[in-house]
């Protein structure tokens, strides 16, 4: 067992710890504002339950879902029915049906519908890459992905919903598409933009895409949440106003401090430094799971980190523009820093299958 775990990543797993210490940090900032410790308390049974799962994962050899499709098609359908489950079952929570409820226990089936579809592209393209010619192919991998999307962006969930895409896409071009047939995606991507932004979307959520294109309009209305992100950014200057000194975050002005907000809260106490230390660990995480995908001797494990890199980059990129004001809020957290058990332990899963892959 010690030669086992000789081989792990320590860095990676020591990168993962400081951010989310991070994130332990600024949500007991914001609960101590609140005076409520109870998402504090729930985080911190979140992360010992994602290090145990992380461990556990990499135990398992990798090859056992590359030789068995039949397992991933079986997890990946079992999630298809726990999305759907969400429409009848789960209660809508500020006009989103996305959490089943138990108890005071929250369960979100996307992070782990994100992992398993991840691994199922990876065998999917490992299969096939020698035929990626085939615009077949291309085309019943859409589906894998399609079916989930729909189902996410009917909750409505616009943010993790294109995180599927962003996975798509990215393997897409990693196992080599065509030319010709990434045009055609991007033709077609411009299609179900238009049917979603009439269907889809609701109200609110077309209100916040245009609202973004006037950040100056109805900063008392609907760009609110943007308008008080980027004040609180701009006031942490470089040092920052201190741990539980943040005026905007402790004051309520700011929207969702310990999830779709939280850059902002690091920014605010923490200021520009705090801002560099929490990129810098995020290009390090990245670049050590790119480096186990340029290692990997088979397509299948390479596909597969390729994978887990796009996604996490995705989520970065996307909840911090949000936060500046760059990019329209469509509500999506922090990987491993915000508040959130269900994404938080999915992406500890993903790192594990990483781990195991390097062990193995």
């Amino acid at each position: 067992m010690l030669k086992y775990f000789k081989n792990f990543d320590w860095i990676m797993v020591i990168l993962v710890g400081i951010l989310v210490v991070i994130g332990l940090i600024a949500i007991y900032s914001v609960s101590l504002g609140d005076k409520d410790f109870s998402n504090f308390k729930k985080q911190i049974i979140f992360v010992v339950i994602g290090f145990i799962l992380m461990f556990f994962i990499s135990l398992v050899d990798w090859r056992s879902f590359k030789e068995n499709p039949y397992l991933i098609l079986t997890i990946y359908f079992i999630c298809i029915a726990l999305l759907l489950g969400l429409f009848f079952f789960a209660p809508e929570i500020r006009g989103v049906q996305g959490w089943y409820k138990i108890g005071n226990i929250s369960f979100d089936p996307i992070g782990l519908t994100i992992i398993t579809l991840m691994v199922l592209l990876a065998k999917f393209f490992s299969m096939r890459h020698i035929e990626m010619y085939k615009l077949r192919h291309i085309i019943l991998s859409g589906i894998y992905v399609f079916v989930p999307f729909i189902l996410i962006a009917k909750q409505p969930d616009l943010g993790s919903a294109l995180l599927f895409i962003s996975l798509w896409v990215g393997v897409l071009i990693i196992s080599g598409i065509k030319l010709r047939h990434f045009l055609i995606l991007i033709l077609l991507g411009v299609i179900v933009f238009g049917v979603s932004w009439s269907l889809l979307l609701k109200d609110y959520q077309r209100q916040r895409i245009v609202s973004f294109l006037q950040p100056d309009v109805e900063t008392l209305g609907i760009n609110w949440s943007q308008t008080q992100s980027k004040i609180a950014i701009g006031s942490g200057g470089l040092w920052g106003k201190g741990f539980n000194n943040g005026s905007q975050t402790h004051l309520g002005f700011l929207s969702e401090p310990h999830t779709d907000f939280i850059f902002s809260v690091i920014a605010e106490e923490f200021g520009l430094l705090g801002v560099l230390v929490v990129l810098s660990l995020f290009l390090a995480l990245i670049w050590r799971i790119i480096r186990i995908a340029l290692l990997a001797e088979y397509n299948f494990p390479r596909l597969l980190a390729f994978g887990l890199a796009i996604v996490i980059f995705t989520q970065v990129f996307i909840h911090i523009g949000m936060n500046l004001g760059i990019l329209p809020v469509i509500g999506l957290s922090l990987p491993f820093v915000s508040y959130g058990g269900s994404g938080l332990i999915a992406y500890f899963i993903g790192i594990g299958l990483l781990q195991g892959i390097r062990t193995h």
